[in-house]
């Protein structure tokens, strides 16, 4: 699809800011409301960020403002996803990563970060990486080395010692003489690790609460942390200005999770009647991010990719049981954001958990708010991105169709602009 960028003949009336961009199209999703808007014309000042919303049939502009001219086109924000690890190809799986040097995983991390941008993911959210390749490429991004979205990093990931968060796929006789980064074995240690991740660039903190699916020698509904280690690393956290996240599958480690503070819980795949309640109930608010459509892809492709049988016995398990519970909880008025897991699946074919959402009981809107609106609540970020409202990022993405009767139009967006700027 061809963007057209063309150059306004007339002068806005009114202005109080400088406008550098204009984009138009036949209608607008605000998700802040619920309604969808025609004709709008979002104005977009030197800083990337939206100074005005008018009406497009009556507003006019300067010769010096340029025009995006998405005739024909559904606006809608950027979307968010709070679940990504940008360096892990979904294609490389099990021991298979033992065939590639250090470097190579971040290398991988561009392309990964391009995908998502393509796909209409704007900001996302890196809960984990090795040699805080997150931090770099947000670097990378800012300094204009890279092409990619928003990164909101947490550097590595904090766990236990043979917990899911710490590699155990190698012998004792390759272990380093230290603890893997990120990994801490009491209140002191969870502390400092806090302290470290943020010292070097986490805008997020990651804890590993239970056992995984793709990790070896734990279980998804093992508990791995208790509820006062938890509560200790949400508490430095917050302390520092920083949001917590915490990767539990198991119903007591996600009941931990919550009564410990923790902001967002990863997965929740075997959530009890109790956690359910437990997370509409806290005052604090939690967010359930439930990575309900990539099983789809680990499951046809994962054994050509590498991965063991045993990472994919424990992904059918607890596939169904997960999907049927993010039904329960959206049903129950729990706060959901959307999150993939992408690198566990390929980037670029997120946009599909769009409509599994949708199958497990979600509007369409509130699966597009849940990308949008909530992320953003989420990462205590409304004042920058997760809407098409005054003083946030011009991050917009325009699809043909109406994703509120179909949804499956987020699958392959037509255009995205970050910032007022079209990049795809």
């Amino acid at each position: 699809m061809r963007v057209a960028v063309l150059t306004g003949a007339a002068l806005l009336s009114g202005a109080a800011q400088a406008q550098t961009a204009v984009i138009t199209a036949d209608k607008m999703i605000d998700v802040l409301t619920g309604k969808t808007v025609d004709f709008p014309a979002v104005f977009v000042g030197p800083d990337g960020r939206i100074t005005s919303i008018a009406d497009a049939r009556t507003v006019k502009w300067g010769s010096d403002v340029t025009h995006i001219n998405m005739s024909g086109k559904t606006l809608l924000p950027g979307l968010i996803d709070m679940h990504v690890h940008l360096d892990g190809p979904a294609d490389i799986g099990g021991y298979r990563g033992l065939e590639f040097t250090d470097s190579f995983w971040g290398m991988t991390a561009v392309g990964s970060a391009q995908a998502m941008l393509k796909a209409g993911f704007t900001t996302v959210r890196n809960v984990g990486s090795s040699n805080r390749n997150d931090i770099g490429l947000k670097q990378a991004i800012q300094n204009g080395y890279a092409t990619g979205p928003r990164i909101v990093p947490a550097g590595y990931a904090l766990g236990a010692t043979g917990g899911h968060c710490d590699s155990t796929f190698l012998p004792p006789s390759l272990e380093k003489s230290d603890k893997e980064e990120g990994i801490a074995d009491s209140e002191d240690e969870l502390r400092y690790q806090v302290r470290r991740q943020r010292k070097y660039g986490a805008e997020v903190i990651k804890v590993c609460a239970t056992g995984g699916v793709f990790s070896r020698n734990t279980e998804p509904g093992q508990q791995q942390l208790s509820e006062r280690e938890l509560r200790v690393i949400a508490d430095e956290a917050h302390q520092w200005g920083l949001r917590v996240t915490a990767h539990a599958h198991g119903a007591e480690g996600i009941k931990a999770a919550i009564k410990g503070g923790i902001d967002t819980i990863e997965h929740a795949s075997l959530v009890d009647d109790e956690g359910i309640k437990l997370a509409v109930a806290r005052p604090r608010p939690v967010w359930f991010s439930m990575d309900i459509y990539n099983t789809d892809y680990t499951q046809a492709e994962g054994a050509k990719n590498g991965v063991l049988e045993d990472n994919l016995r424990k992904d059918r398990e607890v596939a169904q049981i997960q999907r049927d519970n993010f039904r329960k909880a959206h049903k129950a008025g729990v706060r959901m954001v959307f999150g993939s897991d992408a690198g566990v699946m390929p980037h670029g074919l997120i946009g599909g958990q769009f409509k599994i959402m949708v199958q497990y009981g979600m509007t369409p809107m509130e699966a597009i708010q849940a990308a949008t609106r909530n992320a953003a609540q989420a990462l205590d970020r409304e004042k920058d991105v997760g809407a098409i409202a005054v003083g946030r990022f011009a991050d917009i993405i325009a699809v043909d169709g109406n994703p509120l009767a179909d949804v499956r139009e987020l699958e392959s967006v037509d255009a995205v602009i970050k910032g007022g700027k079209v990049v795809q």
